[in-house]
């Protein structure tokens, strides 16, 4: 704590994303939680001029609060180690490869971490495109969060309108499975898995209005889940951290099925930080308020630049 109270970190939000709005309130929550601790941190809002801005503001440590496109996918890391900046979150490889849908669901099958079954198709070959999934679909783009242009499609007329929604965000489109069960969240402290979060949206489909409303989703944590399905959880989790190359506080998402087999959608290497977000809700259940979650993370990342 008091080795962080020497420096001067730069809360980098908004960015150039369509998930900016989610980033912002992100970044003045993590804001105001560093300045109840007494830290010296000033929000900066990143755009196309934020490599003369950083070199500008001369901060000593960065707290990436960005979402999507940009903040997210290894881009802004990369620049920051250029720049000899220490950030929170995991690094480059580890940013690119969670933030790709498509390579993160390659790796998992390699690595032997369950998923549901998936094909992928590309704008260029819109017309050529045949399912060969069968049953209800959920079609996304593969690099896209917050779950923005993402569809359930459970019968043909929702085939079209699905891809195109796809398409308006990402060359790139992932048709999955349908998997039914629970939906449910690990955030992750390093290698150590928080009290996993059940997810329930009232209206059935986790989407953009479910997961920032308050009120259109109930959570349960700690999981209503029974020690096998919990411990097959947490080992899942784990599994994913290692082979997408985490680092810092990330979040696993999964859907467990009939089975209890807990079917891995994604890894999200900078989770929200707003009153409705899944990761402090996971953090308090163990213990960390807002304050001392914010600071955990400032921690972790001093810890791992050095490493």
């Amino acid at each position: 704590m008091e080795s962080l109270k020497s420096k001067k970190i730069g809360v980098l939000l908004g960015g150039l994303s369509p998930e900016r709005e989610i980033s912002l309130l992100t970044g003045n929550a993590v804001l105001g939680a560093m300045r109840k601790l007494g830290l010296s941190a000033e929000a900066i809002d990143v755009d196309r001029n934020i490599a003369a801005t950083l070199k500008e503001k001369r901060i000593d440590l960065a707290f990436i609060a960005l979402h999507g496109t940009y903040g997210e996918d290894g881009t802004l890391q990369g620049l920051l180690e250029y720049a000899g900046i220490p950030y929170t979150g995991s690094g480059v490889l580890g940013s690119a490869l969670a933030y790709d849908k498509v390579k993160s669901k390659e790796i998992f099958k390699v690595n032997g971490i369950p998923t549901a079954d998936y094909q992928v198709v590309y704008r260029s070959q819109r017309e050529k495109i045949r399912r060969s999934i069968e049953g209800p679909v959920v079609i996304k783009p593969s690099n896209q969060g917050s779950s923005l242009g993402i569809s359930i499609v459970k019968d043909e007329k929702g085939w079209e309108p699905a891809l195109e929604l796809a398409f308006k965000y990402s060359e790139e489109v992932l048709i999955e499975e349908f998997v039914e069960g629970r939906l449910v969240a690990v955030g992750m402290n390093g290698e150590t898995p928080l009290p996993a979060i059940h997810i329930r949206p009232r209206s059935g489909f986790y989407d953009y209005e479910a997961k920032y409303t308050q009120g259109k989703t109930e959570y349960q944590c700690p999981a209503d889940l029974d020690k096998t399905e919990l411990a097959r959880l947490n080992e899942t989790a784990c599994a994913v951290f290692r082979a997408l190359k985490a680092r810092g506080v990330p979040r696993v998402d999964a859907i467990i099925d009939s089975e209890g087999v807990p079917k891995v959608l994604e890894m999200n290497t900078i989770p929200g930080m707003t009153p409705t977000s899944l990761l402090p809700m996971a953090a308090k259940e163990a213990g960390l308020d807002f304050e001392a979650l914010t600071l955990e993370i400032l921690k972790k990342a001093t810890r791992d630049y050095e490493d």
